[in-house]
């Protein structure tokens, strides 16, 4: 993906805020069970700061297990939507390239679907700059199940109407997060489009967990929730309108009652930063 292109599909939330914070899936309890055992301490009581909070998904899930959470969101309009969903939450507009923040100032820097919009050179240093020391930097992707067959489908339709990169099943991809402890590697995923980082595995010492979940959600919630992706945003109304409509009789074939069970695979990275 050209640095246009990213920067595109990057600011193309902005415009669909609402939408991606009614239906994009959260995330499990079990998922932060996974991020307290690897940074083995817990979450309740600490600094974390959720950087590109988005509409405050995973940073409800956090304060929810008594962190004591800032986000922080470039987006205007998903900062918005953060300030309204979430008002008891602090938000403030940044990037993970230059935090906004002093250092040493948190227990947990955390990356909820959000580690691929970096540029890891600059995101590495920074979160490890605002982190104490023997804090964890923790970078997580929600991918949908690529062993069923119907999400294998669905991206093999996602390609026929946008082209080979497309992807929208918890981009940046299938084993994303496992690329960030991996070399050497190409220097872009050519089935999503996504640069691939190294960076966490050459610099710090990393570990990775995965998490499954599932969730029921009717046939039009899971529409809206592929409308919400970027690969989706960034494309004029009547193609997205047409390859929803398509995408309806294609899934309705598969689930008569338009009932979808969302099968994912969290896929985790924690990487802490030395005690001294």
């Amino acid at each position: 993906m050209d640095a246009a292109t990213h920067t595109r599909r990057a600011h193309s939330f902005n415009a669909a805020a609402g939408s991606y914070a009614a239906y994009r899936p959260s995330y499990p309890d079990a998922l932060f069970d996974a991020v307290e055992d690897l940074a083995g301490r817990p979450l309740s009581g600490a600094r974390v700061i959720d950087v590109g909070a988005g509409t405050g998904i995973a940073s409800a899930r956090l304060a929810a297990r008594g962190a004591h959470v800032l986000g922080v969101e470039p987006g205007a309009g998903m900062a918005a939507q953060y300030r309204l969903d979430h008002p008891g939450l602090p938000v403030v507009r940044g990037d993970g390239n230059a935090l906004p923040l002093r250092d040493a100032c948190a227990d947990f820097v955390t990356y909820a679907q959000s580690w691929h919009w970096t540029d890891p050179e600059r995101a590495l240093p920074e979160a490890l700059r605002v982190l104490r020391p023997g804090g964890a930097l923790a970078a997580w992707w929600n991918i949908s199940d690529p062993e069923e067959e119907w999400v294998a489908a669905q991206g093999a339709r996602l390609r026929e109407w946008f082209g080979a990169g497309a992807q929208a099943h918890g981009a940046p991809g299938a084993q994303a997060a496992h690329t960030l402890q991996q070399t050497p590697e190409p220097a872009q995923d050519p089935r999503y489009g996504h640069p691939r980082s190294r960076v966490l595995a050459e610099k710090t010492d990393s570990a990775s967990r995965t998490v499954r979940w599932s969730r029921r959600i009717p046939l039009d919630h899971h529409l809206a929730n592929l409308a919400s992706h970027s690969i989706l945003l960034v494309h004029d109304e009547s193609t997205r309108n047409n390859f929803l409509a398509a995408e309806r009789a294609a899934l309705l074939a598969v689930f008569p009652d338009a009932t979808i069970e969302e099968k994912y695979i969290v896929e985790l990275t924690l990487t802490r930063r030395p005690a001294r």
